[in-house]
């Protein structure tokens, strides 16, 4: 028995060498950029602090243990969470959260002073950043800047993304046991949702209720949840009907395209005027049928044609642009294809992420679900 657990450790020691990652290291990020990483990032700034649950993927025993600064979206988006990992991991809170978001509002100079070796920032946030000169302030002072995507090409560059931050943070090992199994929960949905004929019609209202239940019905193209919709095989009303990548579109419109679903994203916003089904920790369910039925009584949202049909669905926001969105596609394909996915059950899936490939402690709450019947 010892001789075979020597083995064992052995085998995993000799596999996590091979992995390991040389320096210089040479890559090419999600912006098509070449990057020449020289030596071991050890001070990063993340530009999208959701980008910790990338890092817990990878630098499993403390994801903040590299952080100097981030924006901590998640302290906004989901403050359930953010407890969650300030429990495990207290002295996150000492690292310094700035004002950096997708339009490039960024205090430089204290950025500088915590002298980082690499930023990380979302593909999305660069033409904003480089308009306010960010970027060449950066590369004058040799900070290299990683762009990463899980929003405007989810499921493209999603593994691409983990797989180039372990690359870059000598965690290939870690990023390849992930995205294995990532790769293979996706073709499992492909397998079943290639050959459903017609293509099932679907209409997502991103963060439904944030700004009150008055407003409606923001929604996306072809990414984040439009591009979700797509990759499981699905048409997107979003991306037929919007000249950009985001946008409203009328309830009126929605209601005479008669969507097979209708669905909306939602969470524990930090905005008085919140009134979005609170998807996410510390919720229960009386909380989110609640919150469901008060959204059904918005005016018109009686007639869609999906609300009558039972087929009126919500799920966690943040999956949109989240390294564990397989799980948002686990959800979506659920919701889309009834029939084909009975045995599904994503939530399963989300406790088998933190479990196996990450630290992060799990809490209770509901991260997607469909509407109670009746008013």
């Amino acid at each position: 028995m010892y001789r075979r657990m020597t083995l064992l450790a052995f085998a995993c020691a000799f596999s996590t060498q091979v992995m390991a990652t040389t320096y210089p290291l040479t890559l090419t990020d999600t912006a098509g950029q070449t990057l020449t990483i020289k030596q071991e990032p050890k001070r990063i700034v993340v530009q999208d602090g959701r980008d910790i649950l990338t890092l817990a993927l990878l630098d499993r025993a403390d994801p903040f243990t590299r952080l100097v600064a981030w924006n901590n979206l998640l302290k906004k988006s989901d403050g359930e969470t953010w407890k969650i990992l300030q429990s495990k991991w207290p002295e996150a809170k000492n690292i310094i959260d700035m004002g950096f978001s997708d339009k490039g509002e960024i205090n430089l100079e204290s950025v500088i002073a915590k002298d980082p070796d690499l930023m990380v920032a979302q593909l999305r946030s660069k033409p904003s950043l480089s308009q306010t000169g960010v970027l060449d302030k950066l590369q004058a002072l040799n900070i290299p800047v990683l762009f990463i995507d899980t929003m405007l090409k989810p499921m493209e560059n999603t593994p691409k993304s983990i797989t180039l931050l372990g690359e870059t943070l000598n965690r290939e090992s870690e990023a390849k046991q992930y995205t294995d199994f990532y790769q293979q929960h996706y073709q499992s949905i492909l397998d079943k949702t290639k050959k459903v004929e017609p293509k099932p019609l679907v209409f997502i209202e991103a963060k439904a209720g944030l700004n009150g239940l008055e407003s409606c019905c923001f929604t996306h193209a072809h990414v984040g949840w439009g591009g979700m919709i797509e990759a499981v095989g699905a048409r997107n009303v979003g991306s037929e009907l919007l000249p950009g990548a985001t946008g409203d579109v009328s309830l009126e419109k929605v209601i005479s395209m008669k969507p097979d679903a209708y669905i909306i994203s939602g969470s524990q916003w930090a905005s008085k005027t919140n009134a979005a089904v609170p998807f996410g920790y510390g919720v229960t369910q009386p909380q989110v049928d609640a919150a469901f039925n008060a959204m059904k009584q918005r005016p018109g949202f009686a007639q869609l044609s999906a609300v009558k049909e039972g087929r009126f669905y919500g799920i966690y926001h943040n999956f949109y642009n989240h390294p564990y969105n397989i799980v948002g596609l686990e959800y979506l394909a659920k919701f889309i294809y009834p029939n084909q996915f009975q045995d599904l059950d994503p939530a399963k899936t989300y406790s088998e992420i933190l479990s196996r490939f990450t630290e992060v402690p799990e809490g209770q709450g509901i991260l997607g679900a469909q509407a109670p019947a009746g008013k």
